[in-house]
């Protein structure tokens, strides 16, 4: 994802962590079986992992002002042992040191300051300002191989080497000497001997510093610089460099003159590198939410994991099946199979965002809506539907049209516009004989339509912006709800309430979905909870807590083996459906 570092491999060589929102994921790399560590109030900034593999430790974002907490973790019982709270506004970088012994955290920009923990008093021993007043602010930490009193922080013109003192509770710096070279500093990677230190800069260059006299003794390539910045280094056991770059290129390059021996191309930009075990293997995470498996020997990438990297907005299943499901984002439509949980297809729409979408009843094509990423007058298509003859599209606009499209063998036509709604519409609902429809609107109404005749069969209106409505199998009933977090029930022959449940105590509904047998269904919206109700009660039969962003949709699967929900934080997350009887 888009944190420096923030794939990790676990010392034990069977795990691999990264960050998901404010969740942080560990991952079986044989079984793909994850476990997931909640705690953090807002996003992971920064994560590591110590060198013996029993001790985890994350940092967050939070608001300006604001504590920003370091939680440490056990990584075998997958507990929280200490939150540990003095920084403000970010953690930028965390580093524990050889043995253990002590965790050194960086604040971000607007704290600015370098602390010191002691891990087993849990408490923190001395901190200091980062970097110097005439200096930019510090970004990177690393600890020393083997000395637990030592410590390394570069970032904006700086970089610094700093002794603990623990009698007088002091940390002390060195400025290390670069002569005539100002540079951004983006990732430091200590040697294991100690004796020097080699940071990769944005200008795309490689410099390596001596630790003991604090100077820098060389740096390349001089001429072909990486372009797009060295945005992350491995420094293998032969003494040689593994580059990752902006440009998403990864390099293997001497280590005496930077000459660069292989290289392969990823998708999207480095952000993290790290080795299984002695580095016979290692894996590379991007920006664009890619993780690859390279052999050193063979040096090839394998793709083993991908997702998207904007916010999801939709998930649909095709008719009757739940091993494939779609969900769409910002430029791309994925196919996910689900028994593997991998990606089948993407299908890339630059510069598009995509909003809705939905397969056609004959599972042959899939259908979305997009708006253009950029300003024009027709603000795209916010909710799409298909007829189950797949002779019609309803669609609705981000200005509150709906409009009715005739589609043909190779050619489709707009047949009818729907002006009613005055705002975005959100979701269209099709009856199953194909004759009516219903669509919610952020205006406040959800609307039911006669599509043969095209006039207004019966209009809903509530307090509330609707994000989401569905048909009850049986037709006669809808559900509806929204921005106010109720639940609504309407008949569907005059429009007339019938009642209305608390849907949620925090946050809007974004997305719901009823089973076919309608007696069971699920919400999900900013709360970042997924709940199952039972319909006819109308109260919570079960709770799935996991999302770290605000739901925008989720589906039952046909069958009811599955939950598929979807979040503005790029995750899509896969429940067991719940055993009721």
């Amino acid at each position: 994802g888009h944190i420096p570092c923030g794939l990790i491999c676990h010392p034990d060589k069977e795990h691999i962590l990264y960050p998901l929102g404010c969740t942080v994921v560990v991952q079986d790399l044989d079984s793909k079986k994850q476990t997931f560590l909640h705690g953090h109030t807002n996003n992971v900034s920064c994560i590591v992992v110590s060198r013996n593999g029993v001790y985890v430790a994350s940092g967050q974002v939070t608001f300006m002002g604001f504590k920003a907490d370091i939680i440490l973790w056990d990584f075998q019982r997958k507990e929280l042992l200490a939150r540990l709270s003095l920084h403000k506004g970010k953690i930028e970088g965390l580093a524990f040191s050889p043995n253990s012994l002590y965790l050194v955290s960086l604040g971000g920009q607007d704290d600015g300051s370098v602390v010191v923990w002691h891990i087993g008093k849990r408490e923190a021993v001395c901190g200091s300002p980062a970097s110097a007043r005439s200096a930019g602010s510090a970004t990177v930490v690393v600890c020393s191989s083997c000395r637990d009193e030592m410590f390394v922080t570069a970032g904006n013109g700086t970089i610094r080497v700093w002794e603990l003192d623990l009698a007088n509770r002091k940390i002390r710096p060195t400025e290390c000497q670069t002569g005539q070279l100002r540079r951004v500093i983006t990732c430091v990677k200590m040697a294991d001997d100690d004796s020097y230190f080699y940071v990769g800069t944005s200008s795309g260059d490689v410099l390596k510093a001596n630790t003991n006299n604090k100077l820098m003794t060389d740096y390349g390539p001089q001429k072909e610089k990486f372009s797009s910045g060295v945005t992350a280094l491995l420094l293998l056991k032969t003494g040689d460099l593994i580059v990752g770059t902006g440009r998403g290129i990864v390099a293997l390059c001497k280590g005496s003159n930077y000459k660069v021996m292989k290289k392969i191309q990823v998708h999207g930009a480095v952000t993290s590198l790290t080795c299984r075990g002695q580095g016979h293997q290692f894996f590379v995470g991007t920006n664009e939410c890619q993780i690859y498996r390279i052999n050193y020997t063979a040096f090839k990438e394998e793709l083993i994991a991908a997702c998207h990297n904007e916010a999801v907005h939709d998930i649909v299943f095709p008719l009757g099946t739940s091993d494939l499901f779609a969900t769409c984002s910002k430029n791309d439509i994925r196919v996910w199979h689900t028994p593997e949980n991998r990606e089948l297809l993407r299908i890339i729409i630059p510069n598009m965002t995509c909003h809705a979408i939905e397969f056609m009843r004959d599972g042959k094509s899939i259908i979305s809506g997009n708006d253009q990423s950029r300003p024009v007058v027709d603000l795209g298509v916010t909710a799409i539907a298909a007829t189950s003859d797949c002779k019609r599209i309803i669609s609705g606009g981000g200005e509150g049209q709906v409009r009715v499209w005739e589609i043909g063998e190779r050619t489709h036509k707009l047949g009818e516009v729907l002006k009613e709604h005055v705002s975005a519409v959100s979701c269209i609902k099709i009856k199953k004989n194909d004759q009516e429809c219903v669509t919610a609107s952020l205006d406040g109404t959800c609307i039911i339509w006669d599509i043969v005749r095209f006039i207004r069969k019966q209009m809903i209106l509530a307090n509330t912006l609707f994000k989401c409505v569905c048909y009850h199998p049986e037709e006669y009933q809808i559900i509806t709800s929204g921005t106010d977090r109720r639940i609504g029930y309407w008949e569907v022959f005059d429009g007339s309430a019938i009642r209305e449940v608390e849907g949620s105590v925090s946050g809007s509904i974004n997305g719901m979905d009823i089973t076919s047998d309608g007696a069971y269904f699920v919400t999900g919206g900013d709360d970042h909870l997924v709940k199952l109700w039972d319909y006819n009660e109308g109260a919570v039969t079960h709770v799935g807590v996991g999302h770290s962003g605000n739901i925008a949709r989720l589906k039952i699967c046909p069958g009811n083996k599955y939950i598929v929900s979807v979040s503005a934080d790029g995750a899509i997350l896969l429940w067991k459906y719940p055993d009721l009887h």
